[in-house]
């Protein structure tokens, strides 16, 4: 009789410092460097190499307010390419597949899979073999923790972070507590501020203590969440895998401006770029819009200007992934909100209603609509290709005063041979 036991088995993997490790893959001469990478706008910090951590410098804090500290340390900085991180994580992803289809993409950077089909002894060379081809086929290094419950694998790749071998696995070890006393309760998965602070008032520091909780005090005194959480940290699991098949349900693209608009036209050129973009998400993913929304406003810290906000929907007659329409639409909308008079600081889209665009065939679909469709494919093949916007609608405008500050951009695109670094033999 074999002695191999399969349990279920939930192994969490997070992308090490992501943004930064992504500019370090295409720039070697940072690593080991402290590194910063800036929000939209270059306004705040949203994430920082482990050099960067220990010169002080904190998360989410905004840019000006560490530019000493950067300039005083050498920091390398870097504006935020998010066209380059989302290739980067699509890689990373697809490369998980091929351990177990049975994936729930949790953000950017991380990802739940489940490895309930490798043997509990094995499972822990299972996740530094992950870790291992991960960093070889994206060259983006990984942390891996592995446990019983989704709850117990984010404290296990807490732990993970810190160790040499990026990998830890909680499968198999007997008492937890003494792992658990050391996990902060700020510091467990689904544990809020408020939660945090509820906790705390009534002595319950760290993740051993609130495992050990009574069923009866948390049920009477918490929330259901809390008591899930609670029966996670025990190896119960009560949150499953959610792999996501489905389909989205609407695609909003929105950017807060470089310097404050006026003009009509720069809002339009605004929500002109905004629809293109969102429009080529949603055929990439097969899908077609039945309503837009439009959506401008003022920034509500500026006393000294007026505050306005507002949004226009619109359905259109037919659902479609044109971006001729939807931009036409979208302008539409966008003159009934327009006021004279004010300092916008963000415009944005969302396009709603999304279904699968080979489920929904229009009966009065026609010669002219598969002429449109071989356009916009053409469109995104030729931007793919060379680069966003290569291919563009008049109303997006050429100069985009408005657009996003990027002041400390790579200008790195995976899409567009011209950017990817060149390699001599010696």
């Amino acid at each position: 009789m074999s002695s191999t036991q399969y349990t279920k088995k939930m192994a969490l993997i997070d992308c090490n410092s992501f943004y930064v490790s992504c500019e370090r893959l295409f720039n070697p001469k940072i690593r080991n460097k402290p590194v910063v990478v800036l929000s939209s706008n270059d306004g705040c910090i949203i994430s920082r190499s482990n050099e960067a951590k220990a010169l002080g410098i904190k998360m989410g804090e905004p840019y000006f307010k560490a530019k000493d500290i950067i300039l005083k340390n050498n920091v390398h900085v870097f504006s935020s390419n998010y066209s380059l991180y989302g290739d980067l994580s699509r890689r990373v992803m697809r490369t998980l597949k091929r351990f177990n289809s049975e994936i729930e993409i949790y953000s950017i950077d991380e990802a739940f899979l489940d490895l309930s089909n490798f043997p509990d002894n094995e499972v822990e060379e299972v996740g530094k073999e992950i870790r291992n081809i991960v960093l070889q086929w994206t060259g983006i290094p990984t942390s891996i923790g592995i446990a019983k419950t989704k709850t117990l694998s984010k404290v296990a790749n807490h732990i993970a972070k810190k160790t040499k071998s990026g990998v830890v696995n909680l499968i198999g070890i007997k008492d937890i507590d003494p792992i658990l006393e050391k996990v902060e309760i700020n510091d467990i998965w689904g544990v809020g501020k408020q939660l945090t602070k509820f906790f705390v008032q009534n002595g319950i520091h760290n993740a051993k203590q609130l495992k050990n909780i009574s069923n009866t005090w948390i049920k009477k005194s918490s929330s259901v969440l809390s008591s899930r959480t609670a029966l996670e940290l025990r190896g119960i699991s009560c949150i499953s895998l959610e792999a996501q098949n489905s389909k989205r349900k609407s695609c909003v693209v929105s950017r807060s401006f470089a310097k404050k608009v006026e003009k009509l036209q720069e809002l339009q050129e605004s929500v002109t770029s905004y629809c293109l973009n969102a429009a080529e998400k949603i055929r990439s993913e097969s899908l077609i819009a039945k309503s837009i929304t439009v959506f401008i406003r003022t920034s509500p810290f500026q006393n000294q200007f007026a505050y306005y906000s507002n949004s226009k929907t619109i359905d259109l007659p037919i659902a479609t992934d044109n971006s001729i329409e939807i931009v036409k639409t979208a302008l539409t909308a966008l003159k009934y909100i327009f006021k004279n008079g004010y300092k916008y600081q963000k415009a944005g889209i969302m396009l709603s209603g999304l279904s699968n665009s080979e489920e929904s065939k229009n009966l009065f679909s026609s010669i002219k609509d598969d002429k449109i469709k071989n356009l916009m494919k053409s469109i995104d093949n030729t931007n793919y290709r060379f680069g966003r916007s290569t291919l563009s609608l008049a109303s997006a405008g050429i100069n985009k005063k408005w657009n996003v500050r990027r002041q400390h951009s790579s200008k790195i695109d995976t899409a567009d041979f011209n950017f990817l670094p060149t390699i001599k033999a010696i």
